[in-house]
C-alpha cells in the first residue's frame, strides 16, 4: 500500500546507497620495507650527528684550511659563538658547559650506524633499480619550464596536486641524487680525513681534500648543506600532507581517492 505523497516502486528495483556514490580511499603502495627503515635510522642518526656536531664545533668554534691550524694560527673564519674551552680565543669573557667528551664518542657512533644503513640502502637501491625507477628524472622532467615550475610553486606555498604528490618531480630526483651520491659520501669522507688512524692508513684522502684542517672545514659546510636539505624536505612534507607523507613512510602505503561512477 502506497504511503501518500510518496511513489510505489516495484519489488525488483533498489535504491543504490550513499555509500556507493560516495568517493573511496584506497591503499597504494609508496614505500619498500628497507627504504621506511633506512629512512628512519637515518633520521636516528642524523639528529644525532648533529647535537653531537654542534657540541664539537662549540669546544672549537675557529676553522682553519690546511694540514694544521691551533689557537696562534689565524683562522680561515670563526663563529660569532663563545668556547666551551678557555684556551680557546672567542672574545667572549666567559665559556659554555665543556661536552666534549660524550659528543664525539656518540657522534663516531652514530656516524658508523649512519654509515652501515647506507650502505644497505645503496647496494638494495642498485639491485631492486630503486634508483632508476623512482630518482633519474626523464627528459620530460629536466626541461626548464618543468625545473621553473618545481621550483616556483613550493615558494607560493602551493599544494602539489594529487598526481604530483605520488611521485618525485625532477627537481626532487635531482635534489635526492645530489644528496645521496654527493653530499653523503663528501661528509663521510670529510669526516674520516680528521681521524688519525685513517689518515695514516690513506694518507691521499686527507691529501685530496687539502689537510685534516681543510676536511674539518669542508665537513661543517657540508653539514650545513645537509642541514638545509632536511628544513626544506619537512617543508615539501608539509606541504604535501604532513600527516600522509609520514604514514607512508611508516606504513609503506598512501591513500589515494577514488570516485565510483
Amino acid at each position: 500500500m502506497a504511503i501518500l505523497g510518496s511513489a510505489e516502486l516495484p519489488a525488483e528495483t533498489s535504491i543504490p546507497s550513499a555509500v556507493s556514490t560516495a568517493p573511496v580511499t584506497k591503499l597504494a603502495r609508496r614505500h619498500s620495507a628497507l627504504v621506511r627503515v633506512t629512512h628512519w635510522i637515518t633520521t636516528l642518526c642524523f639528529f644525532a650527528l648533529l647535537v653531537t656536531g654542534i657540541e664539537i664545533v662549540i669546544s672549537h668554534p675557529r676553522f682553519y684550511w690546511g694540514e694544521t691550524g691551533t689557537v696562534l694560527t689565524t683562522p680561515l673564519f670563526q663563529l660569532p659563538i663563545p668556547s666551551s674551552r678557555r684556551m680557546v680565543p672567542t672574545g667572549y669573557g666567559y665559556v659554555l658547559p665543556d661536552q666534549n667528551g660524550w659528543s664525539r664518542a656518540l657522534h663516531f657512533e652514530a656516524a658508523w650506524i649512519a654509515v652501515l644503513t647506507g650502505l644497505l640502502y645503496l647496494i638494495s637501491g642498485l639491485l631492486t633499480r630503486h634508483f632508476r625507477k623512482d630518482l633519474v628524472p626523464s627528459k620530460a622532467d629536466l626541461s626548464w619550464r618543468a625545473l621553473l615550475t618545481s621550483f616556483t610553486k613550493p615558494l607560493r606555498f602551493g599544494r602539489p596536486s594529487a598526481a604530483e604528490a605520488s611521485s618525485y618531480n625532477g627537481l626532487q630526483r635531482l635534489t635526492y641524487l645530489f644528496v645521496i651520491f654527493v653530499l653523503f659520501p663528501l661528509v663521510i669522507w670529510s669526516g674520516l680525513a680528521m681521524s688519525l688512524g685513517f689518515a695514516s692508513a690513506f694518507p691521499w684522502s686527507v691529501t685530496l681534500l687539502g689537510g685534516r684542517q681543510s676536511a674539518r672545514t669542508i665537513h661543517f659546510f657540508v653539514s650545513l648543506a645537509l642541514v638545509l636539505f632536511l628544513f626544506v624536505h619537512v617543508l615539501m612534507v608539509c606541504l604535501a600532507g604532513f600527516w600522509s607523507r609520514t604514514g607512508a613512510m611508516i606504513t609503506g602505503r598512501t591513500g589515494t581517492r577514488k570516485e565510483h561512477a
